[in-house]
């Protein structure tokens, strides 16, 4: 499957089965987080993969994560992140993201649902997960087999703006 077909069949899934995602392919799915690019290669980010229902249940005192059997913790480190110098602009949570959606991607990919959560309570999580300080939980993907009907691969004609409010050529 190529990425554009990839990033089509990839819909957020807020439904799962009670099956267990296979170690194969969480390490796959970590694998695609491992080559993801960060600034200045720092690698500013830290997983904390859940499966328990010890550790499930945990996260479901920070947010809903819809019976998934699999919630990756993505943790941007801020002693190690890049900053831009001129504006301090500090990149963990760009670095996160593309981690995230290098995740997503290849669970999707592989056959799993998934939803990128950002409504979480970020204070419980770091207590939860006894988290140090450096750490910031700026997202959790949930993965697992979908429990929903695959989506149409082609409602991005319908569901997006036009490309010509996406791009501009050199000038707004």
């Amino acid at each position: 499957m190529d990425v554009i077909t990839i990033a089509k069949k990839r819909m957020s899934v807020r439904s799962y089965t009670d099956k267990k995602v296979e170690t194969e392919k969480l390490e796959k799915i970590l694998e695609a987080a491992h080559v993801a690019p960060t600034a200045a290669n720092l690698q500013p980010v830290h997983l904390i993969a859940v499966q328990s229902e010890e550790g499930l249940a945990k996260i479901g005192k920070a947010a809903n994560i819809y019976g998934a059997p699999l919630a990756i913790i993505v943790c941007a480190d801020h002693n190690k992140a890049w900053v831009r110098p001129f504006d301090k602009k500090q990149t963990g949570d760009i670095d996160a993201s593309i981690l995230t959606d290098h995740m997503m991607l290849q669970a999707t990919e592989l056959g799993l649902g998934s939803v990128w959560v950002c409504y979480f309570k970020p204070d419980v999580l770091s207590r939860e997960f006894n988290l140090p300080a450096n750490l910031e939980p700026v997202n959790i993907l949930v993965i697992g087999y979908s429990d929903e009907e695959a989506a149409d691969t082609n409602r991005f004609d319908t569901q997006r703006n036009p490309m010509s409010q996406l791009v501009s050529y050199e000038h707004l």
